[in-house]
């Protein structure tokens, strides 16, 4: 029995220590709290593709100033986005996530006391900066909290929900922006309304969120690669006990095996956290998933989406344009607006149609979610873009509405990609670099999407076929992009002896819970 029991108790490496710990009750806990908490990050970064239009009438805002209350946000997302990944990578993914959300939640509350679209737009900018890296921080705790056999699916599961988000900001839009309420604020000379008090609801998730975020535990494996062997197994135990509620047995782990892949040298800088990106073997890699993040610009149309929807809700009401392409449809007049509805309140039912493309793109990131591990996650990010890319181009070829609105819903199927982008990510790179290297290349793609965003504003209005030529090519172009990449699949073979100095940069993976090669070889 003895021999049983020191096996049973020896000191392993980390991911054989957390494949002990299980995936249950706290793993699903912390996926969903992570989806949660990713939703939430959508309502600030991403609630100004409500706001915009409807609080246009009041602060009396022209297209180029919607199209820069539009953009706003996503300056923030790409200036806070490194710095909340250098932070992360420091000083821990709980800690810093909690600062973020409880920062960004508090900024946003104070927009909605905006006097002028000017204060509006720079609030906005705010609360996004501040909330920049929410989702990169969430991402790398949940990947790092569960077994590696797991971690594929959680991640992109998550992103399921995340592509949600639109959708359920569309449902909470529903019963509150057309209420008729104006009440006057006389010491700032504006009017509670609508709008304001959905700003106020796109607020709260977020404390609701950093609060669940304080029951949780640090990421062990973040913990462990700064040196701290007890505390990453006290985590470990926590884990394992909430997995196991229903057994007594403790988590059968002595310590932990010293692997200079996870173990980190000390306190690191800004350029012991960049610099790596950029020399082999992981510059190529980053040069890759930065370029897949910069031609993802599906997120541009998702902006204006709601805007896209209401103009075509209102045009297919009045049974005109059956015959005619998405941008035929975007070029007409829109239909009366019903004198009993409230000024600059969208199309119920147009918001209806924004939630159920989110619905749709959920349930296909679930359906590729299943295929992941058969098909691999290269191959199926080459499929979607390629599918999804010719999808745009074909959208204002075809002289039909229904027909032309399949193809462009289709396009929108790509915004996935960005899951399958971030999962990618987290096999290429290693612990002590990841959350920079979900973040960099993040920033790269979000810094294309405000430069689209005000270029796909000018060309619906006065070349809308070529938004969607330009966008669908650049998307399509992905796949070759993508095929540079190793496949998955295909690496199978052991790990390598590495020497010290090499095995620094490395970290091993599994692919369907066989121990690989690191995908940066």
């Amino acid at each position: 029995m003895e021999p049983n029991k020191n096996t049973s108790s020896e000191k392993l490496p980390f991911e054989a220590a957390i494949d002990k710990a299980g995936f249950g009750l706290y793993s699903y806990l912390l996926t969903l709290l992570t989806g949660f908490g990713i939703i939430s990050f959508g309502c600030i970064g991403y609630g100004s593709t409500f706001l915009v239009p409807t609080s246009a009438c009041e602060l009396g805002t022209t297209a180029s100033q919607q199209g820069m209350l539009a953009a706003g946000p996503v300056v923030g997302l790409i200036l806070g986005g490194m710095g909340w990944g250098y932070l992360a990578d420091t000083r821990g993914r709980r800690l810093v996530l909690m600062i973020s959300l409880i920062s960004s939640s508090v900024v946003n509350l104070i927009g909605t006391l905006s006097v002028n679209w000017v204060m509006l737009l720079i609030v906005q900018f705010l609360a996004s900066l501040l909330a920049s890296g929410v989702y990169s921080m969430s991402m790398t705790l949940l990947s790092e909290s569960v077994p590696m056999a797991k971690r594929n699916i959680v991640v992109l599961m998550v992103s399921s929900l995340f592509l949600l988000a639109q959708g359920i900001m569309a449902l909470l839009a529903i019963p509150i922006i057309p209420l008729r309420f104006s009440i006057h604020l006389p010491a700032l000379g504006i009017y509670w309304n609508s709008w304001r008090t959905l700003m106020l609801v796109y607020s709260l998730p977020n404390l609701v969120t950093a609060l669940c975020v304080f029951f949780m535990q640090e990421s062990p494996k973040f913990v462990f690669s700064k040196g701290d062997e007890d505390r990453a197994l006290q985590i470990l135990r926590v884990i394992h006990n909430v997995n196991h509620l229903k057994s007594k047995e403790e988590l059968q782990v002595k310590g932990l095996l010293k692997d200079e892949s996870i173990l980190s040298a000390g306190p690191s800088s800004t350029k012991d956290q960049i610099v790596p990106l950029f020399k082999a073997p992981l510059l190529k890699y980053t040069i890759i998933v930065t370029l897949l993040y910069m031609f993802q610009q599906i997120g541009s149309f998702v902006v204006w989406l709601p805007v896209i929807a209401d103009q075509f809700i209102r045009i297919i009401q009045t049974g005109e344009g059956t015959d005619l392409t998405m941008c035929g449809v975007l070029d007409m007049e829109a239909a009366p607006a019903d004198p009993d509805a409230t000024p600059c309140a969208l199309n119920e039912t147009s918001m209806l149609m924004v939630l159920g493309i989110g619905v749709l793109q959920s349930v296909f990131n679930i359906c590729i979610s299943l295929l992941i591990n058969t098909v691999g996650r290269r191959n199926i990010a080459m499929i979607v873009t390629s599918l999804c890319g010719i999808s745009g181009i074909l959208v204002n070829l075809v002289p039909n509405v229904i027909g032309s609105a399949v193809l462009f819903a289709i396009m929108l199927l790509g915004i996935v990609s960005l899951g399958l982008y971030t999962a990618i990510a987290v096999a290429l790179f290693p612990t002590h670099l990841r959350a920079m290297a979900i973040a960099l290349p993040m920033t790269g793609g979000r810094i294309t999407v405000f430069a689209s965003i005000q270029i796909l504003n000018l060309l619906l209005t006065n070349n809308c076929d070529v938004g969607f030529y330009l966008f669908g090519s650049l998307f399509a172009v992905s796949a070759i992009v993508a095929s540079f990449l190793p496949d998955d699949r295909r690496l199978q073979a052991p790990k390598p002896v590495l020497t010290k100095q090499e095995s620094i940069r490395e970290e091993p993976h599994q692919v369907n819970g066989n121990q690989t090669r690191n995908l940066a070889d």
